[in-house]
């Protein structure tokens, strides 16, 4: 079954149950009404008849309580078969090649980055925005991460990880549903620093306090049915209940201020710690996450639900009728507090670990989801010293399949190839290609190839230099502080490096000599990559350097129009275009 045949038969299901669910709830809408009109009725017509009445109104209580809960239930499903269903809707509309209104990723933009920006990693039409699917801000922060990184150890387990996940499809559309009904404002970051700076206000002898006005409470309660003291001692016990609650109730209603707020997240949080820790995973990588969530008691789904159920709990205190006497009686919110403050001084230090691992399962799930869907593409082969890059049929993964023309790329190492072409003949298109090929590679993901081995490096790039008015800097300043950060960067660390068109800020017999110039320092340094140019003379280089080769992509004027083949070709290219277009647009 192909993915896009998977999808419509998961968005087709899922509609279907969606559909029972609502059928039920209409259901209960009208048995609900029913309980409640049976028991005005009965209250009406047999007025007088007690034990009948108290009858009715306990059993229907019940009933209707029953009825609200296993709403609340089904409109808890539907929720989330809403959202399985925009899952499946997305990736329909992405495989149709309708994705430019998902999360642009504009807030991950960096200007001076080794080479985000000149692959259009972030922004309208970018690869962030193709591949990301996270539901939980700080996997969405880890993709951009990851992506950004510039790291390049440990492929081959990444590469298991990806696998894995990327078969798992219905683990992974199940974990993002349930993520994404968790709609608190309140970060992980937040909890994490709320925890570490929480100041107790119950200590070691509140439990006993709660235990002893307990028991003396239940006397009491039992010596007053017995008519064996008169109520005006159990009210006065109750007042000094009341009292003592009333000298905690600043701390507990601070209390409640800040549980209130993360109270739904350790809700959902529990549902997808549970749903890694009963899943069985085999990658290295995937098979460590899951490791640092299972406790030697309890697991940590057990952990966050229990908290879940105390925070739940405290936000009772708002039902007065139960409150009032709860807390006279029993000091009921001293003692959930306590028991919340215990939770926090035990648990507190693991927190940040535990939405660390859910937060990664929701990044690499964006990436598995991404192999799922490109299973025609290829897991890179690593290959040793000699080579650099071995492709074949290499392609953006971006480009519609059917308009795409992919090209066959070999490069050894410490070599440097110089690309000429006309305007829009596909250089820097191809640039970004080999770039972003790189990028993906280094995460573990497949990439748009029938073949692809690489020897893993990092990568860095000028490509689209701007200049800086706030910081008062011209065009040509800020392209020289570009090549100057790469040969910087170079000196410390290998990196495969792109460039196109350098030293565009400056006149063209001084822009050649500079750039011829530059190019013979990278070779001098042992540097591998790629250079972009219209400057045929650079092309010279090849006969006095042999680490450098030149290559080309053509354009020919065919019955009085352009024609590109964007076929990548050895050589030089002899046909440029700009007066031919200036021409045919009636500029000249």
């Amino acid at each position: 079954m192909s993915p896009l045949e998977f999808y419509t038969s998961q968005k087709e299901k899922f509609q279907e149950q969606r559909s029972s669910v609502i059928h039920q709830q209409r259901l209960f809408r009208m048995v609900r009404l029913t309980v409640f009109l049976l028991i005005a009725g009965t209250v009406y017509f047999f007025w007088g008849d007690w034990g009948l009445i108290a009858l009715t109104v306990f059993l229907g209580s019940i009933l209707f309580t029953f009825l609200v809960f296993r709403s609340s239930d089904l409109s808890g499903k539907r929720k989330y078969l809403e959202s399985l269903i925009a899952i499946n809707e997305t990736e329909i509309e992405v495989l149709g090649g309708r994705w430019h209104h998902l999360d642009e990723g504009d807030d991950f933009k960096q200007d001076d980055h080794d080479f985000s920006q000149d692959l259009d990693l972030f922004g309208r039409a970018s690869f962030f925005q193709y591949l990301n699917r996270t539901v939980l801000k700080r996997g969405r922060d880890k993709v951009a991460q990851r992506l950004a990184s510039n790291h390049c150890e440990n492929i081959e387990q990444k590469q298991e990880a990806i696998k894995e996940l990327g078969q798992k499809v219905e683990w992974r559309q199940d974990f993002s549903a349930h993520g994404s009904l968790i709609k608190s404002k309140i970060s992980e970051a937040s909890i994490i620093s709320w925890f570490a700076e929480y100041k107790t206000f119950t200590d070691r002898f509140s439990p006993l306090i709660v235990i002893v006005i307990s028991l003396i409470s239940l006397v009491a309660i039992a010596l007053y049915s017995f008519s064996l003291i008169p109520g005006t001692y159990l009210l006065g016990w109750f007042f000094v209940g009341g009292g003592i609650i009333a000298r905690y109730l600043k701390n507990i209603g601070q209390l409640v201020n800040h549980t209130g707020q993360i109270q739904e997240t350790f809700e959902r949080y529990h549902v997808l710690l549970d749903r890694i820790e009963s899943e069985e995973f085999k990658s290295e990588q995937l098979a460590n996450w899951q490791s640092k969530i299972h406790q030697k008691d309890k697991n940590a789904s057990q952990i966050f639900k229990e908290f879940s159920k105390l925070l739940n709990a405290l936000d009772q205190r708002n039902n007065i009728i139960v409150s009032i006497p709860a807390n006279g009686f029993f000091l009921r919110d001293l003692w959930i507090s306590y028991k919340i403050e215990k939770w926090i001084s035990q648990n507190a230090s693991k927190v940040e670990e535990w939405f660390t691992v859910v937060s990664d399962f929701d990044a690499l799930n964006s990436f598995g989801n991404y192999a799922y869907n490109q299973r025609a593409y290829v897991y890179p082969e690593l290959i040793g010293e000699g080579k650099q890059v071995e492709a074949t049929q290499l392609g953006h993964p971006l480009l519609k399949s059917d308009g795409r023309v992919d090209n066959d790329f070999t490069m050894s190492n410490k070599e440097f190839f110089i690309v000429t072409g006309a305007n829009m003949a596909g250089k820097s298109t191809f640039l970004r290609t080999v770039g972003l090929s790189i990028v993906l590679a280094n995460n573990g993901l497949p990439v748009c190839a029938k073949s692809f081995a690489y020897s893993p490096m990092k990568l860095i790039s000028s490509m689209r230099t701007t200049d800086s008015l706030s910081d008062n800097e011209s065009y040509f300043f800020s392209e020289l502080k570009r090549l100057k950060y790469i040969i910087d960067t170079i000196e410390t660390e290998e990196h495969f490096i792109i460039l196109d068109e350098i030293l565009k800020g400056t006149n063209s017999k001084d822009k050649a000599k500079g750039s011829q110039q530059f190019v013979e320092k990278l070779v001098r340094t042992g540097s591998t990559g790629i250079i972009a140019t219209h400057d045929l003379s650079l092309c010279e280089l090849e006969a006095q350097l042999d680490q450098v080769k030149n290559y080309y992509f053509d354009a020919e004027i065919v019955n009085d129009e352009l024609y590109f083949d964007y076929r990548l070709k050895l050589g030089v290219c002899q046909n440029m275009n700009a007066s031919f277009l200036l021409k045919k647009m009636g500029i000249v």
